[in-house]
């Protein structure tokens, strides 16, 4: 079932930047702190500031979507429009936030995810769909089933099963996976191959069987082969008797 996070708004203490540069921002990085920014809108001016590392992930932990942040006395209700890590994915180096108003639809990103299991090999292409949602509703993710679906069968994103109150915005017909057939290749070892081999050409011939080829047959009128070694003689001749006087 699609999970739906209805919280309360998580508060985040900020304080303004003054100096911007990646010297600067690794500064406060080094001291528990992230930089961030709050989006230009025609009615309101971009922002740029700094919040506290814990307490960020702290509200992410939680689930929560919406932020209210204190700017210089003032109160800016905001959602998450990027995050920027590190190469090594593990560090957050900067947030932008944007403004939202808490009464109206806003359209977001919504992680997707595909349950059950298919008679096939799942091929997911989309990891995000769009939707437009109230941001204390805005769903931690949505699912669509792929359970025993036959290859050869698509899963567009008119099967994402969508909470009350939320609609989608990426379009209905789009392909979001695909179930392909399960594909076995048996390949066989170069030892095995070269085993093999060997023994087809060692293997004596059948009896009666042609002499392979290139092989010279024996000439006609040629002697008999010698006797194996360890064979028994000839027997003697008789001696003749001689005569009798």
């Amino acid at each position: 079932m699609s999970k739906v996070q209805v919280s309360k708004t998580a508060v985040l203490q900020v304080e303004p930047r003054k100096k911007l540069g990646s010297r600067t921002a690794a500064l406060l990085r080094a001291e528990g702190r992230i930089p961030a920014s709050l989006e230009w809108q025609k009615d309101a001016p971009h922002l740029d500031f700094s919040i506290d590392t814990e307490e960020f992930l702290t509200a992410r932990r939680r689930h929560q979507h919406v932020f209210e942040l204190n700017v210089g006395g003032k109160k800016e209700s905001a959602i998450i429009r990027h995050i920027d890590w590190d190469v090594f994915g593990d560090a957050i180096t900067h947030v932008e936030f944007r403004r939202v108003d808490l009464t109206k639809k806003t359209e977001v990103e919504v992680k997707l995810v595909m349950v059950g299991h298919p008679k096939g090999a799942l091929n997911q292409l989309l990891a995000h769909v769009k939707v437009l949602a109230l941001p204390t509703e805005i769903p931690d993710e949505l699912e669509a089933s792929v359970a025993d679906l036959e290859p050869g069968t698509s899963v567009t994103a008119s099967k994402i099963k969508l909470p009350p109150n939320v609609e989608l915005v990426t379009p209905p017909n789009v392909t979001v996976a695909r179930i392909s057939e399960i594909k076995i290749e048996i390949l066989e070892t170069p030892a095995a191959a070269e085993g093999a081999t060997a023994a087809v050409e060692g293997a004596a011939p059948a009896a009666g069987a042609a002499p392979a080829a290139g092989a010279t047959p024996g000439a006609k009128g040629a002697a008999p082969a010698a006797p194996a070694a360890g064979g028994a003689a000839p027997a003697a001749k008789p001696e003749a008797k001689k005569p009798a006087k």
